[in-house]
């Protein structure tokens, strides 16, 4: 681990729901109601095992140059799509923040805007990082230089 997430444990657990939007709703409404789950995750959970989290909307760009699929101009899920990222400390403590009285009424607001329903993976952490500032970045490349085989 490279700080990207602070104080993210080795045995961490990345939890990842994909929310695709029913066509009756707005992003807004899913913003709205993903913040006052998230909010409450944060404060009835911080002190038992939430790490922190984000979420993130499809933009519709799809890369041309990471992408092996032939040659995509924009994704059909742009602004209907978006990613609910959470770390915690363990797969029990996000297990139990789900059972929490304060939890579920607000988790069944967001599932009424789900066109998929709802399937949350739990991921183990291989790799995380942040970028290099110019500095480091320079020493890194130089390094490859001197003794990179």
């Amino acid at each position: 681990m490279n700080g990207l997430i602070s104080d993210f444990p080795v045995d961490g657990v990345v939890t990842v729901n994909r929310v695709i939007l029913k066509s009756e709703y707005t992003v807004d409404e899913l913003q709205e109601r993903v913040a006052l789950l998230c909010e409450n995750v944060k404060t009835y959970h911080s002190d038992t095992g939430f790490i922190g989290g984000f979420v993130a909307l499809n933009s519709g760009d799809i890369s041309n140059e990471g992408s092996t699929i032939g040659q995509a101009v924009e994704s059909p899920l742009k602004d209907k799509e978006s990613l609910i990222i959470t770390f915690w400390r363990s797969f029990a403590d996000h297990e139990r923040s789900h059972r929490s009285d304060t939890f579920q009424p607000l988790f069944q607001n967001v599932l009424e805007l789900c066109e998929n329903g709802n399937e949350e993976v739990a991921y183990e952490m291989l790799w995380s990082g942040k970028a290099y500032n110019a500095e480091e970045a320079k020493a890194a490349r130089e390094a490859k230089i001197s003794y990179a085989a």
